[in-house]
């Protein structure tokens, strides 16, 4: 494999730092001593530009990120804590309803968080409009749905993704930055859902991973940072996987339903941020 130079720099600067951090975020790179200087390869020009940028505005390592870099004085369960804190609240809350709600088959308790709320009449759920439960002061049903699951499956996978994408935002932008993110994109891709798909029975953090997904995706294109970089084939895997969804393969194989209006209308919201977001970071230098 090719290695390109990033940086060369003389052997009394502290490297430690910096290279933590790109440790944590999982950049490859080695650090070789040669002619009297400290040379930080990487395997392609395109990282070296990532890491000479990041370099030129944080030869320190970014305070942001630094936090993520090893740290030996601390505890492992400390360090995490320190760094994702709303990703783990978010996804404590998930837990906590998955358990309420017995992973969606509790109608007792999951009533009181889907988008349109329902009442059990013989063996068919009849829907009451949207309209009336928020004249009633129920707006949090705008964003609850993200938090129900069907299936310890269905749980197990959007909280690994919601793990790997959030705290990458909130160690990049803040907890702040992030819990603003996800409460936007849970009640555009749920008001997708409810218009395209009408009243049912809808949940998952979802829509609000492909909102995260597009944020990501587009935000790295235009303000280019390390910790948005994400592997060209997770991006293809969930494009893929989208398009599965859509076609209606997943449903027709009894695999269940799946709610593509919020996969879409997640992604197109993400993508949307991702550009206003990028852009001004870009401007910003």
């Amino acid at each position: 494999m090719t290695a390109i130079a990033a940086l060369r720099l003389p052997l009394d600067v502290d490297l430690s730092g910096f290279v933590g951090v790109l440790q944590r975020l999982q950049v490859p790179h080695r650090v070789s001593e040669e002619a009297g200087e400290q040379v930080l390869w990487v395997p392609s020009e395109a990282q070296a530009a990532d890491v000479r940028e990041l370099y030129r505005r944080f030869p320190e390592g970014d305070p942001r990120l630094q936090a993520l870099a090893p740290v030996r004085r601390r505890g492992r369960l400390n360090e995490v804590w320190a760094t994702s804190k709303m990703t783990l609240l978010v996804l404590s809350l998930t837990l906590l309803v998955a358990g309420v709600t017995l992973l969606g088959e509790s109608l007792a308790t999951l009533h009181w968080l889907t988008f349109a709320d329902f009442r059990l009449q013989g063996d068919y759920l009849v829907f009451i409009p949207l309209a009336d439960s928020l004249s009633a002061g129920q707006w949090w049903r705008l964003f609850t749905p993200m938090l129900i699951h069907f299936g310890i499956l269905h749980l197990a996978m959007n909280s690994l993704w919601y793990w790997e994408l959030g705290r990458r935002i909130e160690a990049r932008q803040g907890a702040g930055w992030l819990l603003a993110l996800t409460l936007l994109f849970a009640v555009l891709s749920n008001a997708a859902q409810y218009l395209f798909g009408g009243p049912s029975l809808f949940g998952g953090l979802s829509g609000v991973l492909y909102g995260l997904l597009g944020y990501c995706w587009i935000f790295q294109r235009l303000a280019p940072t390390p910790a948005y970089h994400l592997p060209p084939g997770v991006l293809v895997m969930m494009l893929v996987w989208l398009l599965v969804c859509a076609s209606g393969l997943v449903t027709a194989l009894g695999l269940g339903s799946i709610a593509n209006a919020a996969h879409v209308g997640g992604l197109l919201a993400g993508c949307l941020a991702g550009l206003l977001g990028g852009a001004l970071a870009r401007r910003r230098g």
